[in-house]
């Protein structure tokens, strides 16, 4: 087995949680046994001469054991650590640990997903130590079986699975590492085998049921850091030629796993969308509620804004064309296609020119929501990132009524909280208005955070109040 051995001092990050090992923080790598009495030592090899995906033993300076680890020669994050002993990978390996992933998500008291109608991410790469594997599950019908069946408007649950029977499941999968990669027929066989037939039984005994497609989503940039190239397309069993429907919060939302964004839906603002929409009142009694949602992208979170108050007018803004038609889609779903519009804008343009157009006080807004994609994906991003959060920011506070709420999210990890509420600060002070901090929220408990892992902590989500 290979050695990695860190320089002086670099192994205090890992000892707290931290599972990469950067190519600067290497000091040797050793290859062959441990030196004997009278016998030949390891050989000093370089770092062109590990193989990619490989599994490697991490030590300290002093020899100190810090994990196993799969490699990657060609990637600035040489290491990825999976195991803090000296564990072999197979297929056992990958169904124990999707296994304890998919325990854990039932384990998480009132905030835990209800896996038998909830779609939920069930591995969080490094957080739920696979790193670089990210499986979501989808659970639905698909759409065309709905509109041949259920005439009922607002969608229920209940209505869709007694006139179709239970649901199906449909699995996203994203390898982003070379390690997983290298590994991916291990891993959806041991997929394969936890959800088989009966299912995944979690602790109430009733069964997940049968996974019906796997759909591969290998298209995050991280690949080709990695040396790998971007993948997408169905690699087992069937995906319906049209979308498929779940429900998030009893609401429906149709999605296309194969054509949308990331792994299909933006699981991890599940509970952060229900919360936002308890919000959604009039600042000064009117009935007349109106709520902006901002990259809005198919309409999670002013769907939700709509089905919580009969009185709200929803805008939905957003630069794709595509995902505003599932907007006006999803609205029908729910029975608000009159109280739901759509803006296909770039949307820092949308707010320049809105905040200049509005003149009448009634056309200031009750609720916003700034939810956009990430601005820094990297720290040497950080600086322009914050100019085009703040702007977004300050111009939604002046648009806001006294009174408004202003619901704002950050899915950059190179943007600390700290960094992210002091922007929210000074946008408030440009803006020459003052905030109270109504809460302040992350990603749903199916995206564990892995302590000492900062990078597994990504969402912000701060709900304000404009006085």
């Amino acid at each position: 087995m290979k050695r990695i051995i860190l320089k002086p001092g670099e192994e205090k990050r890992i000892l707290q949680g931290h599972p990469w090992v950067y190519d600067n923080e290497v000091e040797v790598i050793l290859d062959g046994p441990a030196s004997k009495p009278g016998g030949a030592g390891p050989v000093k090899i370089e770092v062109k001469d590990l193989i990619p995906g490989e599994a490697v033993d991490v030590e300290s300076s002093r020899k100190a054991y810090l994990g196993r680890a799969f490699v990657n020669p060609n990637s600035k994050i040489i290491a990825r650590i999976y195991s803090p002993s000296k564990e072999g990978v197979d297929k056992g390996f990958f169904k124990h640990r999707i296994r304890d992933a998919i325990e854990r998500r039932t384990l998480a008291g009132g905030m835990a997903p209800d896996l038998h109608r909830d779609s939920a991410r069930l591995v969080f790469a490094e957080a739920d130590f696979l790193p670089g594997l990210i499986i979501d599950r989808f659970v639905g019908w698909p759409l065309k079986d709905i509109q041949n069946a259920v005439t009922l408007r607002p969608l229920t649950f209940e209505a869709v699975e007694a006139a179709l029977g239970p649901p199906q499941s449909w699995l996203a999968i994203q390898f982003l590492s070379f390690g997983m990669d290298s590994r991916r027929e291990e891993i959806l066989a041991a997929l394969e085998e936890v959800l088989e037939q009966d299912g995944f039984i979690i602790p109430d005994d009733v069964p997940l049921g049968k996974c019906a497609g796997i759909v591969e989503k290998s298209t995050a940039k991280v690949r080709e850091l990695e040396g790998l190239p971007l993948q997408e397309g169905l690699i087992r069993g069937s995906f319906p030629v049209e979308e498929i429907v779940i429900f998030e919060n009893d609401l429906p939302f149709m999605l296309n796993l194969i054509d949308g964004q990331k792994t299909g839906h933006f699981l991890d603002q599940r509970d952060n969308r229900r919360v936002a929409a308890a919000y959604v009142q009039s600042a000064n009694g009117s009935p007349d509620i109106r709520v902006l949602d901002a990259f809005s992208y198919t309409g999670g979170f002013g769907i939700h804004a709509a089905a919580a108050n009969p009185g709200a007018q929803v805008t939905c803004v957003d630069a794709s064309a595509e995902a505003l038609e599932t907007v006006r889609i999803n609205a029908e779903l729910n029975g608000l296609g009159d109280r739901v519009s759509t803006v296909e804008a770039d949307v820092f343009e949308y707010l320049r020119d809105a905040e200049r157009r509005i003149k009448d006080p009634q056309e200031y807004y009750d609720l916003i929501i700034l939810d956009p994609p990430a601005f820094a994906k990297t720290r040497s991003a950080l600086e322009g990132a914050l100019r085009g959060y703040k702007e977004i920011n300050l111009r939604a506070i002046n648009m806001l009524k006294p009174g408004g709420v202003l619901v704002t999210c950050s899915c950059s990890h190179a943007l600390d909280e700290t960094r992210f509420r002091y922007m929210i600060t000074e946008a408030a002070a440009d803006a020459g208005r003052r905030l109270i901090m109504l809460d302040f929220r992350r990603q749903a408990a199916d995206h564990p955070v892995l302590v000492g892992y900062d990078e597994s902590l990504y969402l912000k989500c701060g709900i304000y109040r404009v006085v």
